[in-house]
């Protein structure tokens, strides 16, 4: 026995009118990317950017990725966006006047329901892209089901030249095990143990011993989150290389991406506007 529940229903409209304008939006070119700079700790300069998907709506405007990418994953119509944000990025990254790298994201769903290989390999050779200045970003999830395929095509992208990060490190159930079994070229700190550090001992020793790993594995972190000067100089401290947040930069134009710097300095003491 089933009991009908109006915000089920409520719910169930709403996905459904979500996909249908996600459907219009990807023929509409109704997308744009902003970038999150990446800064070394040690010397402040920009190093890398992320690349963060923004939807402008015609009727609800700016609409936030939180809103609409769960839609896209469960309907598959993450492929042709995700091939998009892919495209797009290199597209913008091959005209910055610094080499700096670019990282997107990679989804479950583009492993499973398109030739992910292929696609990076074709974007880059259009764009001109170096592949040394892409990176892909994947989550825990994608490992839990098919690994070996998956590890598969990891191990491709490294042979592109392509770098791979392993994204909100620490978040899942199997990290090490991964870590063991292919050579990711980054990992990034989720956000969550960079905002609690300088409150928990137990989470500050949780980051302190991933930087560690990192660098015993000579693989590069990524610290995610960083807003406060605090955080910044306790990072510095565990010797974290880089960084990524508000604290340095909000996400910037493609056009502010390619010279973006610091909006404040941690290096001395005392913090001062860049």
């Amino acid at each position: 026995m089933c009991f009908f529940e109006r915000s089920m229903d409520k719910a169930l409209q709403r996905r459904r009118m979500v996909e249908h304008e996600l459907r219009l939006a990807i023929g509409r070119d109704e997308f744009d990317l902003l970038y999150q700079p990446q800064f070394s700790l040690e010397t402040e300069e920009a190093c890398g950017t992320e690349a963060l998907i923004r939807w402008h709506h015609p009727v609800h405007g700016k609409i936030a990725p939180a809103h609409f990418i769960s839609v896209a994953e469960e309907t598959g119509l993450i492929v042709p966006l995700g091939e998009w944000v892919l495209r797009r990025a290199c597209s913008d990254a091959v005209k910055w006047e610094k080499p700096l790298t670019v990282a997107v994201n990679l989804s479950p769903a583009q492993f499973r329901d398109g030739d992910i290989v292929q696609t990076v390999a074709s974007v880059l050779k259009d764009t001109g892209l170096p592949p040394e200045r892409l990176e892909l970003e994947i989550t825990e999830n994608l490992l839990i089901n098919d690994t070996e395929e998956v590890l598969q095509k990891l191990k491709t992208f490294r042979k592109l030249g392509v770098a791979v990060a392993m994204d909100d490190f620490g978040t899942g159930f199997s990290s090490l095990s991964y870590l063991a079994r292919f050579p990711f070229s980054k990992i990034k700190i989720d956000r969550h143990f960079i905002q609690t550090m300088t409150k928990d001992p137990a989470v500050k020793a949780i980051v302190r011993t991933i930087i560690a790993l990192g660098k015993s594995l000579d693989i590069t972190i990524t610290a995610e989150g960083v807003e406060t000067v605090e955080q910044a100089r306790m990072l510095r401290e565990f010797g974290c290389p880089e960084v990524q947040g508000f604290l340095y930069s909000q996400p910037i134009s493609a056009e502010e991406a390619g010279h973006a710097k610091p909006k404040v300095s941690t290096l001395s003491k005392h913090t001062t506007a860049a």
